[in-house]
């Protein structure tokens, strides 16, 4: 294998997706291929506590460069890892102020570790300044760009510090946008000096504190950009971020799976023109030998492209390197890692309409999931009952207080912010006898909720703010 074959295998992360009946066990054949290759990490998307722990120590075993092991963790290593612990989304915990964000940074920190996963693909510092944004919502900490940079620079820090890798994402910012970048292209046609003073400024606050790395957005802001999203951009990332911000770090992509970055393009040239624009790693393309290929291709052809994937290459060694050995999770821990998150989880639990209401006895459940119908398997809907069943409620199909769940989380597939035209008939139908909704998704979806019913938001539909929304449900007034 030749240097450039190395280096273009060692600049791919490819994903690996936990099947909920087989495990990783048919990855087997598509593991082996990656490491022989040379790959410098991958994506893990799902799991078990063991088995992720067990998948990650067996490719640190059989990997000839350190690896960088990511995943998206933005609300907590139970996101994506079952028996750890699940948190609010960020957007949740801003209101519980800057200590509960670097106390879910830190435990998000040292339940990764635990399992082998050095690299979190978080926080988000997009801003919530576009309603109608189908993709960000609640993954950010909010709209105003001082507060979503201070508290991004806390998680940050606090990740960081237990050794743990952080990036903040989607640079230069994904919160304006109408269009889903996992569909489609989206283009924010703003002028530059609208997006340097807001959009911007929560990035500027992360590279000043350290991030490991910038995730771009692949976004088209035709005042930045042209017509290309950000992620092919030199002005943008070489220009921009690398030689106007000074930062030194790793600039990966976004999933180059998705149809925001592939607009007709081959995996293989999606992944030449991001590093050619100054990204260092490619995330979860679709083709890992044609990307490797490709990048190869160029490297021979090209020997200023050859020096830029060396400088890639070996950022990337630098970041694996920087990130702590994994560690063994303590029991002790563990438990309270689990009771803090229930903590902050029923903290972040908020009243958006009406009185407090307080579940006393018998309950009866609706349930509109707006959430059902893409391709991954959702949480289970049965947490919020079996945890009214474990402090002493009954749970009946009849006659008891009626209780609406309304499921409106963020979800790549839907392509819109707010409920579906069916969604929307059947809280109405729902609502027309008085109930208390639990709304598990954004704050404004309080619009779509008819009449003058209690609503509380839990921000999202993960099993941990189901147990809370119950908890306060059934807390005395």
């Amino acid at each position: 294998m030749t240097r450039s074959s190395r280096a273009a295998a060692e600049v791919v992360l490819p994903a690996l997706r936990w099947d909920a009946e087989r495990g990783f066990a048919d990855l087997a054949a598509d593991i082996e291929r990656a490491l022989a290759l040379g790959v410098g990490g991958f994506i893990l998307f799902g799991g078990e506590r063991e088995p992720v722990r067990q998948l990650t120590d067996q490719l640190r075993a059989a990997s000839r460069v350190p690896l960088l092991i990511a995943s998206d963790l933005e609300r907590g290593a139970g996101q994506q890892v079952r028996g750890l612990t699940g948190l609010p989304p960020l957007m949740g915990l801003t209101a519980l102020g800057e200590e509960a964000v670097r106390e879910a940074a830190r435990m998000t920190a040292i339940e990764a570790r635990g399992v082998g996963i050095n690299w979190a693909l978080g926080p988000v510092a997009d801003l919530d300044i576009e309603p109608d944004n189908p993709i960000v919502q609640t993954r950010a900490f909010g709209a105003d760009p001082a507060e979503v940079g201070r508290l991004a620079v806390a998680w940050v820090g606090a990740c960081q510090k237990e050794g743990v890798l952080a990036c903040a994402k989607h640079f230069p910012g994904h919160g304006r946008t109408t269009r889903d970048s996992h569909a489609e292209l989206p283009v924010v046609d703003v002028p530059s000096e609208v997006l340097a003073m807001t959009d911007l400024a929560p990035f500027r606050a992360t590279i000043d504190a350290g991030v490991a790395a910038v995730m771009t957005a692949h976004v088209a802001f035709p005042a930045l950009t042209g017509e290309m999203p950000a992620t092919y951009a030199p002005a943008l990332l070489s220009g921009m971020l690398r030689s106007e911000l000074g930062y030194q770090g790793l600039v990966v992509t976004d999933a180059l799976i998705m149809d925001g970055a592939l607009s007709g393009r081959t995996p293989g040239e999606s992944g030449v023109l991001a590093l050619t624009a100054g990204c260092d790693l490619l995330l979860y393309p679709k083709d890992l030998d044609g990307v490797v290929r490709a990048v190869e291709a160029a490297a021979a052809r090209d020997p200023a492209f050859a020096k830029g994937l060396e400088q890639s290459r070996a950022r990337r060694d630098a970041a694996a390197r920087l990130a702590k050995p994994p560690t063994r999770l303590d029991q002790q821990v563990m438990l309270k890692h689990e009771l803090r998150g229930a903590d902050l989880a029923r903290e972040a639990v908020r009243l958006l309409r009406g009185a407090m209401p307080r579940l006393r006895r018998a309950v009866t459940i609706t349930i509109v999931d707006d959430d059902v119908g893409g391709p991954y398997a959702l949480p289970p809907r049965s947490a919020f009952s079996d945890e009214l069943l474990s402090l002493g409620l009954e749970v009946r199909p009849h006659g008891g207080e009626r209780v609406l769940l309304l499921f409106a989380d963020v979800k790549s597939w839907k392509g819109r912010a707010g409920l579906s035209a069916d969604s929307a008939r059947r809280v109405a139908a729902a609502l027309a006898v008085p109930a208390v909704v639990v709304v598990f998704g954004h704050p404004r979806r309080l619009a779509e909720v008819p009449g003058g019913h209690p609503v509380l938001c839990a921000w999202s539909g993960d099993e941990a703010m189901q147990h809370a929304a119950a908890r306060r449900l059934t807390e005395a007034t």
